[in-house]
């Protein structure tokens, strides 16, 4: 492990965020960090707490002369994407993340880095740690698992917060700032992996997909990245009808939120139909290149013949499935009308599991219009059903009305013009933060999102921009001196 980032301005930030990369944070295994604030906290003298669902919340009184301003809630997460590449070897319940400087930028090497949101809660820890700073009452809140269900936020009790402005630190373009984001929901079908033997005379094959970008599903759903669910699909689909192809498993993707990387299946064909089916395979791999050439540069697509599996799904139970994968969408669905360069409502195919005698898919959708998110989830859930799947909507969460009349938004445009001379840009994220969950409980609150520069979060190419560190933590200070009185 490289200690190099320590090094790097401001200092306070990249120390934290260093400590972070130390222990093991997966969504839904915070046990550690969540022990690590709260005795962060605790060693500061300040008042901390832990709620049911392992949030903390850390309360920093105001500097002298500023009591009398409004309290100030710094919001981030603390769970992080686990993803690697498959030549890694990494666990992320146990071990540190490998983070290096690599240019104007830090990375980990073969792994997601945690910058989202490990940059968010850096940046609070450095508040809550350094007394020098000018401000009015703090609340640092950290909250568990936003990556894969949002339950910090969903669970939160509405007597937990004392807050009057929320600064969520968790958006990744630095000079932009988010006043609304989607909202989402999962829709996820189960079907039967019903099982026969295989006949006799088949050929085994193993069928990759790799080199894929993979990405966040919403924030990146726009660029038309390959789906290796969908690209795998696509041939057996076709090879299924052409070649007798049977399915012994499929499995890609593990993670509702990002868009699938990698991808195997394991198929038999017929023998007297194994050198038209690898010439498929080939021919494939070279229609993948021509399609995704500017987007996807680096995809293979191959077939490994293997020895011949034992059994293969029921045939009925395959056409179901592989059609079901087929019809359902994947991708942008509508652009905001009045802001074309904006997705308004989107879905991504994120997980296809073969687990034991059950099949599992786990869709996303996202829209700003609660109304455009029900009607897409119907659309798939119409699809799946029809092929046999067990359909049901989980995970619900609302999206965040933008409010351009903030009065926080008003102080944080003029500070951000004197600190750098040129206006924020004002947005609204194809995302689910926190915001809009904790906005519905704490109707009151004054929300914004802002945060440095991150490239690529959710899979192993995520980095953050160094230069944008410091842009964001003076902006982020010049806010809190800034803030309106009570």
């Amino acid at each position: 492990m490289s200690k190099e980032i320590l090094n790097l301005a401001p200092k306070a930030v990249w120390e934290h965020f260093y400590s972070l990369t130390q222990i093991p944070r997966p969504s839904k295994k915070e046990e550690k960090v969540t022990l690590f604030l709260k005795e962060f906290g605790e060693k500061l003298n300040l008042e901390t707490k832990v709620d049911h669902v392992g949030n903390v919340l850390i309360r920093k009184p105001a500097t002298k002369g500023y009591e009398d301003r409004q309290t100030i809630i710094l919001q981030g997460h603390i769970d992080m994407v686990p993803q690697k590449n498959n030549d890694v070897e990494h666990d992320f319940e146990n071990d540190p993340i490998d983070a290096y400087i690599d240019g104007d930028w830090v990375t980990a090497r073969g792994t997601t880095l945690g910058a989202d949101n490990g940059m968010g809660v850096a940046a609070t820890m450095a508040v809550l740690s350094d007394n020098t700073l000018e401000h009015g009452p703090i609340e640092g809140f950290f909250t568990v698992d936003e990556e894969t269900g949002m339950t910090g936020a969903f669970e939160v009790k509405e007597d937990f917060l004392n807050g009057d402005i929320l600064l969520n630190l968790d958006s990744e373009d630095e000079g932009e700032l988010y006043i609304g984001c989607a909202g989402g929901v999962d829709t996820l079908a189960e079907f039967e992996n019903k099982r026969a033997n295989t006949p006799e005379n088949y050929k085994g094959y193993r069928l990759y997909v790799t080199g894929l970008k993979g990405g966040h599903s919403g924030l990146d759903i726009n660029l038309g990245r390959g789906n290796a669910i969908k690209i795998l699909n696509r041939l057996m689909w076709t090879s299924e009808k052409e070649h007798g192809l049977l399915v012994n498993s499929f499995n890609s993707g593990d993670i509702r939120n990002a868009i699938p990387r990698e991808g195997e299946a394991i198929v038999a064909v017929p023998e007297a139909n194994a050198a038209a089916f690898e010439k498929a395979v080939v021919d494939y791999d070279a229609l993948l290149k021509s399609e995704l050439h500017s987007i996807e540069p680096d995809v293979i697509f191959t077939a490994e013949a293997i020895e011949t599996p034992k059994d293969v799904m029921e045939t009925t139970a395959q056409k179901n499935l592989l059609d079901a994968v087929y019809g359902v969408p994947n991708g942008v669905y509508t652009m905001v009308a009045d802001m074309p360069d904006v997705v308004e409502t989107s879905t991504s195919l994120g997980v296809l599991q073969f687990n034991g005698d059950k099949i599992e898919i786990c869709t996303l959708q996202r829209s700003s219009v609660e109304s455009r998110k029900e009607d897409l989830c119907n659309m798939i859930r119409s699809v799946l059903e029809q092929a046999g799947g067990k359909v049901e909507h989980s995970g619900s969460y609302p999206g965040w009305n933008p409010n351009i009349k903030s009065p926080i938004l008003k102080s944080m445009k003029e500070a951000y013009n004197v600190q750098f001379g040129k206006e924020p840009a004002v947005k609204v994220i194809h995302a689910g933060l926190e915001c809009g969950i904790i906005n519905a409980k704490y109707p009151n609150l004054d929300p914004i999102s802002f945060g440095p520069t991150i490239r690529f979060p959710h899979s192993p190419d995520e980095k953050v921009n160094i230069a944008t560190v410091q842009k964001f933590w003076d902006f982020l200070v010049q806010t809190l001196k800034n803030a309106p009185k009570k």
